[in-house]
């Protein structure tokens, strides 16, 4: 998985929710952004700019952070990002801190590899979930899950009870469709043609 710097620095949280308040605005005005990170022995509470949030925020990619507080060096990962709903900015994120030898739950893109007769036969790849949450050491989660579609063919579909990764265990309910093949006008069901040859061949 891919690796990243970035630097926070340390705030104290006020005992009163009017002191929190004010305090909160006056960091979001300054291009900061409110975080917590949780997970570890303690929990800290610390800002980031906003700009450097953005490249772990807006990227289909995953990290693991090399986040600095005030000096001080934590492994984590991105859990929950609040937005503005109005004007879609951040409002406050939640970071998670990692140990090497403690399992934890990510959302891994997925990646789907093969051309499907079913795609070749006219019909309509649906990707459904574009990210499957996986539990696993952090050292073994990949960037990416790939999903070899090559033999998928017209109203077929991936369940996530259908796959299996080495060294990971997938989260999600087990029906869960990942993808599927949606027939259309113009498909043929290629695989029903050929059986229709055998048989008509056969007799």
């Amino acid at each position: 998985m891919k690796s990243i710097e970035l630097k926070g620095t340390a705030r104290t949280i006020a005992a009163r929710s009017s002191e929190q308040s004010r305090a909160l605005k006056a960091i979001r005005k300054n291009g900061e952004v409110p975080c917590v990170m949780y997970g570890g022995e303690k929990n800290y509470n610390f800002t980031m700019v906003e700009k450097d949030l953005n490249k772990i925020v807006y990227t289909p990619h995953i990290y693991i952070i090399d986040l600095i507080i005030d000096g001080e060096k934590k492994n984590a990962i991105l859990k929950d990002i609040q937005f503005q709903p109005v004007k879609d900015t951040i409002l406050h994120v939640d970071f998670y801190e990692i140990d090497e030898s403690k399992p934890i739950v990510m959302n891994v893109p997925v990646e789907l590899a093969g051309l499907a007769p079913g795609v070749q036969a006219g019909g309509k790849m649906q990707h459904q979930m574009r990210r499957l949450k996986v539990r696993a050491l952090y050292t073994a989660i990949p960037e990416k899950l790939t999903i070899n579609v090559s033999k998928m063919g017209l109203g077929k579909a991936v369940k996530v009870g259908e796959l299996s990764f080495d060294g990971l265990e997938l989260v999600n309910p087990k029906d869960a469709v990942v993808c599927s093949i949606k027939a259309t006008r113009n498909s043929v069901d290629t695989t029903a043609t050929t059986e229709d040859a055998e048989a008509s061949a056969a007799e």
